[in-house]
């Protein structure tokens, strides 16, 4: 199974829900990798025939149980860079009334939410599922680089070589989680990395 349950954290925390299929004309489903599962769960011939679904594979083999489901357009992007002017095309183009979905990991919907909002989208309107992977998105407070896919605490900001501790600290603006320099004051005192979850 690709669910997880994540651990109490601190309030600026994004916490995730489970899709629920809901009325309306136009749906756009947004997911990568596990987050088809998500989509799959809710698909009706119905729902189908209204959504615009917009998924990243990272590898997995979900791609052609979405087309199957027969939606109205159908998107597979090889990355979230490579797919995020669809996604701002199709937030700029929508009606009144329009149902997001986003699955999957939580870069993925952070960096999805974020344009929706953006687009005008309250952040309360938009539905959220987590499946798959566990890795975080970061930014490094230091340099504000984004390091993608983290995995583990400690790690080493791939842009500037700090040592960065993995805070539970989230920004929606960014869609990233806080990294802070772990040795700062005691340059070299770094404890062995673990799983960000053990």
């Amino acid at each position: 199974m690709s669910k997880f349950e994540f651990p109490p954290a601190i309030k600026s925390r994004p916490v995730y829900g489970t899709l629920e299929a809901r009325q309306g004309k136009h749906h756009l489903m947004i997911a990568d990798a596990e987050g088809a599962e998500a989509i799959l769960a809710i698909a009706t011939p119905e729902l189908m025939a209204n959504t615009h679904i917009i998924y990243i594979p990272r590898g997995t083999d979900y791609a052609e149980k979405l087309r199957a489901l027969n939606p109205a357009q159908f998107y597979e992007g090889p990355t979230y860079a490579a797919s995020v002017t669809r996604i701002q095309r199709v937030l700029q183009d929508a009606h009144m009334g329009l149902q997001i979905y986003l699955a999957g990991t939580e870069g993925l919907m952070g960096q999805a939410q974020n344009e929706a909002m953006q687009a005008g989208f309250p952040f309360t309107a938009i539905q959220t599922e987590h499946r798959g992977s566990v890795a975080r998105r970061m930014q490094c407070v230091h340099c504000k680089g984004i390091t993608e896919d983290v995995e583990t605490d400690p790690f080493v900001c791939s842009h500037c070589g700090l040592n960065l501790f993995v805070r539970d600290h989230y920004s929606r603006r960014l869609a990233a989680y806080q990294g802070v320099c772990i040795d700062a004051e005691d340059p070299g005192n770094v404890p062995p990395s673990k799983g960000i979850y053990e």
